[in-house]
């Protein structure tokens, strides 16, 4: 059995690999738009910019942007699985002698591939802006982790979205709502220059747990803080995307089950 759900999901999985070797465009203009936002925001706007201790607002920004990217990811899975689901793909996948998780499962390993080779993108481009982190490997990896776990968590969400909204025109009024919530976080700037009420929902927003955890295991500047999220970043950095995905996986098995019922 085991062998069997494993066997499909990487069926699946060499479809989307399939699909990106059809149309590496789309792949590559997909790892560089992160790229360029980072740029932006380095280049264009972070001359204004002040990081709490006189720190370069380069190494605030480039932890930020890696969380950024990992939440913005679910906008690319809720879009697949949407096409997928409009087209009906997945209803033809369903009528197939296959492991009925193997599309899930797919979807999710190609997902957490897209990303991790975002996170490298990513990383390297924060290298040659001149950007470094200052701990030692195991907390870069440790870093890294909490990245794609965040990312394993929104891309649930994705698909979940993708499933509901199963259109189109659908898609894009939830990602229209996808972005005022990766904005509203400490991703560009601290939560303590906002006024107080907002800084304390960015405080709480789940990306601003992870951006402050990656700055602290980084060693870079502007993860601390007064709040109480901000002091523990690094463990509501794991409970966020835990909690997220005791949620939002079960709805997307669910919802997954009952397609066509």
């Amino acid at each position: 059995m085991t062998t069997w759900v494993l066997t499909d999901s990487w069926t699946m999985t060499r479809r989307g690999l399939a699909h990106w070797a059809r149309q590496p465009v789309q792949v590559i203009v997909g790892l560089a738009f992160p790229v360029m936002m980072l740029l932006m925001f380095a280049y264009f706007l972070g001359g204004g910019m002040t990081v709490a201790g006189g720190g370069d607002y380069k190494e605030f920004l480039v932890p930020g942007m890696l969380a950024l990217t990992m939440a913005f990811g679910l906008e690319s899975t809720m879009t697949a699985v949407a096409d997928d689901v409009n087209k009906g793909v997945v209803d033809r996948f369903r009528s197939l002698p296959m492991a009925p998780s193997a599309v899930l499962i797919g979807r999710s390993a190609l997902d957490m591939l897209q990303s991790a080779l975002s996170l490298l993108a990513m990383v390297g481009a924060g290298l040659l802006m001149g950007w470094r982190w200052h701990g030692g490997w195991s907390d870069a990896l440790a870093a890294a982790g909490l990245l794609l776990l965040l990312r394993f968590a929104m891309l649930w969400i994705g698909i979940w979205l993708g499933l509901v909204a199963g259109r189109p025109e659908l898609v894009t009024a939830v990602q229209i709502l996808v972005w005022p919530v990766g904005f509203l976080s400490n991703v560009f700037a601290s939560a303590e220059s906002m006024p107080a009420w907002l800084g304390t929902i960015a405080e709480w927003n789940p990306m601003s747990a992870t951006a402050a955890a990656v700055r602290k295991l980084f060693a870079n500047p502007g993860w601390g803080g007064d709040a109480w999220a901000a002091q523990h970043a690094v463990p509501m950095a794991v409970v966020w995307p835990l909690v997220l995905l005791a949620v939002f996986f079960p709805l997307a098995v669910r919802k997954y089950g009952r397609l066509g019922a």
